[in-house]
């Protein structure tokens, strides 16, 4: 793979990532509500989702969702629903934001299986990271050249711009975590990201297979 190849692609993939979008949005409700380790949780989370979106993209599911409405029209209701469920709950939500985790180990455990898993689901349900795997990270593969070493770099290269875009706008929101511990704020937080994750959930279902 050229050097400029891979540089155009890097670009790409910023201008993809950086844009506000579900799982930063996540990352920052984590953030404020559960602390940095549970955005390093998250992460991980969603770059493990990103890792298997593009190996089946590799293998083809990505093309096979572009040429079935039917089965793209599954995908993207099922992630709706998911970002309303969670825009609702924390709509919803009375609960202070900086509630710290239960001193339980258990507990603490499943919360954070819970917010790993959450994550996932979130990166392998989104359309808009399907269509960038099926349409735009193809471009950037050479045929001529072995494709599973392009694949782990360009893989490899998006998964840690996401990591560290969502590591960096976690941090970004501690700051404001003391700000933000006055009752009527984080009421209006909850709102606020509740929201934020509907619209997108309204947002995903308005999206069109139109690459094609």
């Amino acid at each position: 793979m050229l050097f400029s190849t891979w540089l155009l692609y890097v670009v790409v993939a910023l201008l993809s990532i950086a844009s506000p979008g579900p799982a930063i949005f996540l990352a920052i409700s984590n953030s404020v509500r559960y602390g940095m380790k549970a955005v390093l949780i998250s992460s991980v989370g969603n770059i493990i989702g990103i890792f298997f979106l593009s190996a089946l993209a590799i293998m083809g599911v990505g093309a096979l969702l572009k040429a079935s409405e039917s089965m793209f029209l599954v995908l993207k209701l099922f992630g709706a629903a998911y970002l309303f469920f969670l825009g609702i709950r924390q709509w919803r939500s009375r609960k202070s934001i900086f509630t710290e985790l239960d001193s339980n180990e258990e507990r603490a455990e499943i919360k954070q299986t819970r917010i790993f898993s959450q994550a996932a689901l979130l990166a392998l349900t989104n359309p808009k990271a399907i269509l960038f795997f099926s349409a735009l990270f193809p471009q950037f593969l050479a045929p001529e050249h072995g494709l599973l070493p392009q694949f782990l770099i360009l893989t490899l290269t998006f998964m840690g711009i996401s990591f560290c875009s969502l590591m960096t706008y976690g941090l970004f929101a501690r700051y404001v975590r003391t700000w933000m511990a006055v009752k009527r704020r984080y009421v209006v937080f909850n709102k606020f990201f509740g929201a934020a994750f509907m619209f997108f959930g309204a947002s995903m279902l308005a999206m069109r297979m139109s690459a094609r």
